[in-house]
């Protein structure tokens, strides 16, 4: 079983993030889970959602303590919160950023060990959201990433998501979304 984790703030799109990889999970074929995790918190508080991915029947319906990936949509959390404390060696970090994976100081686990650069895969997510959309809707953009960056969920599987999850808003969002994520694989 693959586990997700996603780290943004309120309004963001976190929580329709992992609704999209749960989607676009069960297109290819997967089996797949998606929920938030958030009290009464507002606007800008920093929340996170899960997925989590498999090929059987997933039973477990707990938090993801311990992600295989890491997806962070907003980079002012890097140092505000601890998001990688229960992550291992082996995490790999989906991170929307302006900054080059090498300029990055991730660290997991409680004794802060840098994450391996093989690991981080940053995108400019806000940059291509502000370019298509004209606001900051980074929340599909790095969906794009994840598909590139991770041989997980194709992307395919995320356009069919988008078009099944955005149906009622009509054919220009979908649009824009689509171009979106096309751009995100493409960097």
């Amino acid at each position: 079983m693959i586990q997700l984790r996603i780290h943004g703030r309120g309004g963001q799109g976190v929580v329709t993030a992992a609704e999209l990889i749960a989607i676009a999970a069960y297109q290819d074929g997967h089996q797949s889970q998606a929920f938030p995790a958030f009290g009464v918190e507002r606007t800008g508080a920093p929340i996170q959602a899960f997925a989590r991915i498999d090929k059987t029947f997933i039973k477990n319906r707990e938090q993801v303590y311990n992600p295989d990936i890491l997806i962070i949509l907003d980079p002012t959390l890097v140092g505000a919160i601890d998001m990688t404390s229960d992550c291992e060696a082996n995490v790999k970090v989906i991170i929307n950023t302006s900054q080059k994976a090498e300029d990055l100081n991730l660290t997991f686990g409680t004794k802060k060990i840098k994450l391996p650069l093989k690991n981080i895969f940053a995108v400019d997510a806000t940059k291509i959201a502000m370019e298509i959309f004209g606001k900051n809707l980074a929340n599909t953009t790095i969906l794009g990433a994840l598909a590139k960056a991770i041989d997980l969920v194709s992307l395919a599987g995320f356009k069919k998501a988008i078009k099944e999850k955005f149906s009622e808003k009509g054919e220009e969002i979908i649009k824009k979304n689509i171009k979106a994520i096309e751009k995100a694989y493409e960097d």
